[in-house]
């Protein structure tokens, strides 16, 4: 058994197509959850209709990524799902990966067997596990099975299958920006109100610890919110638009944080040091008062641009002064008279602007 502890393991949905060349951001990152160079990846390709060389491919990068050992295993069916020579290696796994391929032959031989239990249970004791593509949508308790690509939601766009259930209370959608998913997510999300829809772009993760959700890749996860949705969804015919009045939609990119839980942004975007923050609440609060000053005394904005650029000409010639003598600082009203070669370039602000 694994020495996996501290509770369940991270989820990775990948909206496939990861990349497997350059930075490999996606993948390094799952690599790093499984536990780096100690991680113990399980490779299923179930859902694929490739050979061998799929498993092939998956060892050499998570290999290459550091992984201590990547093995691949493959049932076929139902009767192998049982099988414990197909359920032993994620005993001992800390990491296991779903490829894509074909989401409703994976869900037909992994749900309800032994070797979706036992995916499960490593998840619990802390494994890692994720998938791309069809291996991501089956992350959830209920899963696209398939359905018709658009923008526009439609009835009958897409049918449910029953998934692993290890994302609650939420449906994962691949390849969601590139092959135009968004129609079918938000028919789903107007039939069924109570669940997010997730929509994942091709080499992104939405990666999931606990109640949080995060974003990592160079695409964007895309998640439809229908708790006040106003829909005609079970009046509408058969391919009829669907009215979906008042979801509220977030569009996350990289870096962006979100609760599943009470369905709202946590944070977005690297947090800049403390010193900064404190710095940049200082600038503001300067440029307040040089605001409130301007309105004050109804200049133009070309009389402040001018002030501000005469303002660092003192502040430049101030460094050649002497010690005994004194500058007026930068911050000083402009004074008539203060500078006599300078003041013809000021605006006249008895002049209306232009």
């Amino acid at each position: 058994m694994s020495e996996l502890q501290g509770g369940p393991g991270a989820l990775f949905a990948i909206g496939g197509a990861e990349d497997k060349l350059k930075k490999r951001t996606v993948l390094q990152e799952f690599v790093e959850a499984a536990g780096g160079s100690k991680a113990r990846i399980v490779v299923v390709p179930t859902a694929s209709a490739l050979g061998p060389d799929v498993i092939d491919v998956y060892r050499a990068l998570f290999a290459a990524l550091g992984a201590e050992s990547v093995v691949g295993v493959r049932p076929e069916n139902r009767e192998d799902a049982d099988d414990p020579a197909f359920i032993a290696p994620l005993n001992d796994a800390t990491g296991i990966f779903m490829t894509g391929g074909n989401q409703l032959k994976l869900a037909g031989v992994v749900t309800g067997t032994a070797f979706g239990r036992a995916v499960t249970a490593a998840h619990a004791r802390g494994a890692a596990v994720g998938g791309t593509s069809a291996g991501a949508s089956i992350l959830a308790e209920h899963m696209i099975a398939f359905g018709r690509s658009g923008a526009t939601p439609r009835q009958r766009m897409s049918q449910l299958a029953g998934g692993l259930g290890l994302v609650q209370g939420a449906i994962v959608d691949q390849h969601f920006a590139q092959r135009n998913r968004y129609g079918r997510l938000l028919s789903l999300v107007a039939q069924s109100p109570g669940l997010l829809g997730i929509g994942v772009d091709e080499d992104t993760a939405a990666v999931v610890r606990g109640s949080h959700l995060e974003v990592v890749g160079r695409g964007a996860v895309t998640i439809f919110d229908g708790t006040r949705i106003t829909s005609n969804a079970p009046n509408a015919k058969r391919s009829e638009p669907i009215l979906a009045s008042g979801v509220v939609l977030h569009v996350l990119p990289a870096t962006a944080t979100f609760d599943l839980q009470n369905r709202v942004l946590l944070s977005y975007g690297p947090q800049p040091p403390a010193e900064e923050i404190a710095e940049m609440a200082a600038a503001e609060a300067d440029l307040r008062k040089l605001a409130k000053e301007i309105a004050a005394e109804g200049v133009s904005p070309r009389y402040y641009a001018e002030r501000k650029r005469r303002a660092g000409r003192r502040t430049k010639a101030a460094t050649t002064i002497g010690a005994g003598e004194s500058r007026p600082e930068a911050t000083e009203p402009i004074k008539a008279g203060a500078d006599s070669q300078q003041t013809s370039e000021l605006p006249d602000r008895t002049q209306p602007e232009q």
